[in-house]
């Protein structure tokens, strides 16, 4: 079991509030998902389920992601409060005039890795040049360019360099050998290959953890006006409070966090195979912080901006940021 450092217990003054049926109209807040309705989410799906927001007086709509979704143009038009993004696409955002905020990092490390088939003849990093690699864009793209920075790598398709195929979210180009590697997750993408048939021994993966390229990816963010506002940043403490509790719970019974998440999913296109596989790996990315579920680890931010900055001639940030993060919500969340 878990060692838990948020409390579950309903406070009292909120019982005898509902009980005498006095209880306050519940705050209203907008979560904005990175991606489609899946087990990455399931903490949040979770604390609604189980009555973790209406335990802290907050009424919580989640809105689901998509490929045409930038969860950081919604929150800068007004249409989410707070935003599941990767770190990278955040402070590349942020850069640019959007002050988000990190407020919380559910993700303790990174699961994403390149997928590479065998019979490509990439079997090490070394072996990357004149080969086509599938990418992710829409955000998703600034630690692998970081990382071909870091080799020496062209992406623009010259020789010596690579050939950067603009990846759709699907594994296709790989099992088509449109490409000799692929962006894969470790929870979903690379399961999606073996689901279509390949064999684990007929595959190579690199992932960015082991190559020393990591960033941080779900984190939850808000704009700086939002952080401002004291009653703002009182509600959003309680929803970092039972987001976290959430996170703890689908942690500790990945199965029934799956089949929830799939009671969610609206699109029939989730399958429980998946889902719980799915959620046993993102278990591992939560992992066990001390401070507890959601505290940003101060040293992975800083690898994560040295990353950002080393990638060669063109980084993906040009400064360190300054006001990016902060625990001024999640101290509050913790004591509450």
């Amino acid at each position: 079991m878990r060692a838990r450092t948020w409390r579950g217990a309903v406070a009292a003054a909120a019982t005898l509030a509902l009980w005498t049926g006095a209880a306050e109209a519940a705050d209203e807040i907008t979560l904005q998902l990175k991606w489609v309705t899946q087990a990455q989410f399931a903490g949040y799906f979770v604390a609604k389920d189980k009555g973790f927001y209406d335990e802290v007086g907050l009424d919580v709509t989640i809105k689901p992601g998509g490929p045409d979704i930038n969860p950081s143009q919604v929150i800068a038009g007004g249409g989410a409060d707070v935003v599941v993004d990767w770190m990278p696409s955040a402070l590349a955002t942020r850069e640019k005039g959007v002050p988000l905020v990190n407020i919380a990092q559910v993700f303790q490390t990174s699961g994403m890795m390149l997928t590479c088939r065998n019979d490509s003849g990439v079997t090490s990093p070394d072996k990357f040049a004149d080969k086509t690699l599938g990418v992710w864009f829409g955000g998703n793209e600034y630690p692998f360019l970081n990382w071909m920075g870091k080799l020496g790598l062209k992406t623009d398709g010259s020789a010596g360099g690579v050939k950067v195929l603009k990846q759709g979210f699907n594994v296709d180009p790989l099992l088509q050998k449109q490409a000799d590697c692929i962006s894969t997750m470790t929870y979903n993408e690379y399961w999606q290959v073996i689901d279509a048939g390949m064999k684990p021994d007929q595959l190579t993966t690199f992932k960015y953890e082991d190559q020393g390229v990591a960033t941080l990816e779900d984190g939850l963010y808000t704009l700086e006006k939002n952080l401002q506002d004291p009653a703002m940043v009182e509600k959003l403490a309680k929803f970092v409070k039972a987001s976290m509790k959430g996170w703890d719970y689908a942690v500790d019974n990945p199965d029934e966090a799956a089949m929830i998440t799939l009671e969610n999913d609206e699109t029939g296109a989730q399958t429980e195979k998946h889902q719980k596989r799915m959620m046993g790996e993102i278990a591992k990315l939560v992992g066990e912080n001390p401070k507890g579920t959601g505290y940003l680890d101060e040293a992975a931010y800083e690898r994560t901006v040295e990353t950002l900055m080393g990638g060669g001639s063109d980084p993906v940030i040009s400064k360190k940021p300054e006001g990016a993060w902060t625990h001024a919500v999640m101290e509050k969340a913790l004591a509450m």
